[in-house]
C-alpha cells in the first residue's frame, strides 16, 4: 500500500469578483512508504493547497486523495491519527508553554504519560528547547516558535510527516541536524512529504520530486531523472580579481536561466551546446584576471527555473 495516493485532484476557489481560481488542477501521484518526497513549485503553484487537502484542512473540489490508506474527505479523523504536520501557519498553541505544547501533541497521539515525558525531554534537547520548556510560546522569537512547531512532529511516530518550509528561521547547525534526523526516520520507514523554496535542501534530501506549476504537474522523478530533462544546461562559475565593467548587462542578453554576480564572482546557468559554453568561458577569461573557473551540469535550481518560468 502506498503512503499517499492522489487521483485527479482539483481545488477551485471563488474570488470576490465572482471568478474562479483552480489552485490544484488535476494532480495525480503516489508516494511509497519510507520516501522523502519533495513537492516543489513557485509561489502560487498549488503546493500549500495540496498539503492542506492531504492533511484534511481543506476539502477537494473533485478527485480523491488517500493517506495511509484512508480517504481524506471520508475518513479525516483516521488520516489525522496517522500524520504529523508542520505548516507555514503557526502549528503551536501560543498561550501554552513549550513543554505543554509537546505534551498536548503527545496526548493527541495517545502516548502514555511516561512516554510523553521521555519523548518531550529528548525532543527539547534535540531542538535546543530545554531552557525554554517553561516559557509560553507567545514569548519566544520567531525562530524558536518554528523550532517548537517542528519539534512537535517528532513527538509521535505517525507514519506520514508533512513539512511545509520546515527550516524557516533555523540556524545552519540545527538545520543540518534536523536533515540528518529526517533521513534516519525515512530509513526506518516513515514517509516525509516536504515543500521548500530552498532547493538545495530538496536536492540533498529528496528521493522523489514532483514539480508543479499553476496547479499542474510539470515534472516528476528522482534528481537524476529531472536533470536529464535539462540536458544541455550548464552552470558556469568564475571568480575574478575584478568583475569586468558591463559584464552583467552582456550576460543578461544571453537570456540565461539564472545569473548572479556577487562581489567578484559570476554565476550563470544557460541552455547552450557545450562548444558555445566553452567559447563563452574563454571569452570571459580574456576579459580580466580569473581566480577560479567551474563548469558543471544543471542543478535542481536550474531545472526548476527552466520548467516553471513563463
Amino acid at each position: 500500500m502506498n503512503a499517499i495516493d492522489v487521483e485527479s485532484l482539483v481545488k477551485v476557489y471563488g474570488t470576490r469578483r465572482g471568478t474562479q481560481v483552480r489552485a490544484v488542477d488535476g494532480l495525480s501521484f503516489s508516494v511509497r512508504p519510507g520516501t522523502i518526497f519533495g513537492l516543489l513549485g513557485p509561489n502560487g503553484a498549488g503546493k500549500s493547497t495540496t498539503l492542506k487537502i492531504l492533511t484534511t484542512l481543506v476539502r477537494p473540489t473533485s478527485g480523491r486523495a488517500r493517506v495511509a490508506g484512508f480517504d481524506v474527505a471520508d475518513d479525516p479523523l483516521e488520516v489525522r491519527r496517522r500524520i504529523a504536520v508542520v505548516i507555514q501557519e503557526s502549528a503551536a498553541d501560543l498561550l501554552l508553554t513549550v513543554g505543554d505544547n509537546l505534551a498536548t501533541y503527545g496526548r493527541f497521539h495517545r502516548l502514555a504519560p511516561p512516554e510523553i515525558e521521555r519523548r518531550a525531554a529528548q525532543v527539547m534537547d534535540q531542538f535546543g528547547l530545554t531552557g525554554e520548556a517553561n516559557r509560553k510560546v507567545v514569548d519566544l522569537s520567531g525562530g524558536f516558535r518554528r523550532r517548537v512547531q517542528v519539534a512537535k512532529a517528532f513527538m509521535a511516530e505517525a507514519p506520514v510527516l508533512f513539512l511545509d518550509e520546515f527550516s524557516t528561521g533555523m540556524d545552519p547547525i540545527l538545520k543540518r541536524a534536523i536533515m540528518t534526523a529526517l533521513r534516519d526516520q525515512a530509513a526506518a520507514g516513515r514517509t516525509i512529504i516536504l515543500t521548500t523554496q530552498v532547493l538545495s535542501e530538496a536536492e540533498e534530501l529528496c528521493d522523489d520530486i514532483l514539480i508543479v506549476h499553476r496547479g499542474r504537474q510539470v515534472a516528476r522523478g528522482d534528481l537524476h531523472a529531472l536533470k536529464l530533462l535539462s540536458a544541455g544546461v550548464y552552470e558556469v562559475t568564475m571568480a575574478f580579481d575584478q568583475v569586468p565593467e558591463g559584464l552583467e548587462r552582456e550576460l543578461a542578453a544571453l537570456d540565461p536561466i539564472r545569473l548572479r554576480i556577487n562581489d567578484r564572482t559570476v554565476e550563470i546557468a544557460l541552455k547552450e551546446d557545450e562548444a558555445r559554453v566553452l567559447a563563452l568561458v574563454g571569452d570571459l577569461s580574456r576579459r580580466g584576471r580569473v581566480r577560479r573557473v567551474e563548469v558543471s551540469g544543471a542543478s535542481l535550481e536550474d531545472v526548476f527555473v527552466e520548467l516553471t518560468r513563463e
